[in-house]
């Protein structure tokens, strides 16, 4: 029993010495950013992997790091393995501080092909101010569906990822709920790649965060005059002197 337990161990040491380390790319949409590594012992484990990034770990914008990107592994050459884009979802915290008490969350599912050839399933989602009705819910669903399926069909896919995590699609549907009642946010809650359409061209602009409009100067002060030294103190005029009085000789005071 020994030597089958030490045997079993040292084929075990055996598999994992075999294994090699692979870097995962993102897609060119992402610049080929490095997701990280995974072992494998032969490339074609590698294929069909699963990474996940969040969009502030691929664009360095803070106000997206509740948005969670998935790639698939499509592609492997020599030890770099390359991915496409495979769905996204929010982190549950951000989607409980979003429904809280006495507001309605509305959901879609919206099934949608885009200008490439790829079909998306896109899951949006409405949180209202207030409790509302049915009828509001379903008008609002209606909305959500119409407006997800414009946006989608004129867009390539990088066009629709760079939409759904930078707001765009969800400002569409905003402006168009309006008129039903009034919406405290939209959000696409998730989508997910059903089938995969025509690559993306590696021409197209990678997706970043968007630039801050830099500081204005701060408006300084005008100058205050220079202050002029002070002059020096006339003297004051002297007094003309008195004239002194003439002496008078004794002998003329006698007389």
């Amino acid at each position: 029993m020994a030597q089958k337990a030490r045997a079993a161990a040292k084929k075990v040491k055996d598999k994992w010495r075999a294994k090699e380390w692979y870097n995962i790319h993102a897609p060119d949409m992402f610049s080929k950013m490095q997701l990280g590594e995974t072992p494998s012992d032969t490339p074609d484990h590698v294929m069909g992997r699963i990474a996940e990034a969040t969009v502030q770990d691929l664009t360095g914008d803070f106000s997206k790091m509740h948005i969670k990107l998935r790639f698939k592994v499509t592609d492997v050459r020599g030890f770099d393995a390359f991915t496409l884009y495979d769905g996204h979802t929010l982190t549950n915290d951000y989607v409980r501080r979003l429904t809280r008490r006495k507001r309605t969350k509305t959901d879609a599912v919206v099934d949608v092909i885009t200008k490439d050839g790829w079909e998306v399933r896109v899951k949006p989602m409405a949180v209202s101010e207030q409790r509302i009705q049915a009828s509001q819910e379903t008008a609002i669903r209606n909305i959500m569906k119409e407006s997800v399926l414009k946006v989608a069909s004129e867009s390539t896919i990088s066009d629709l990822v760079r939409k759904i995590i930078m707001g765009e699609m969800a400002k569409a549907i905003s402006d168009a709920s309006k008129i039903i009642v009034p919406v405290k946010r939209i959000e696409i809650g998730k989508s997910e790649v059903i089938r995969a359409g025509r690559p993306p061209e590696p021409g197209e602009a990678p997706i970043v965060a968007p630039e801050e409009p830099a500081p204005e100067p701060e408006p300084q002060a005008p100058e205050a005059p220079a202050e002029e030294p002070p002059k020096p103190e006339e003297p004051a005029p002297k007094e003309a002197a008195a004239p002194a009085e003439e002496e008078i000789p004794p002998e003329e005071r006698a007389q």
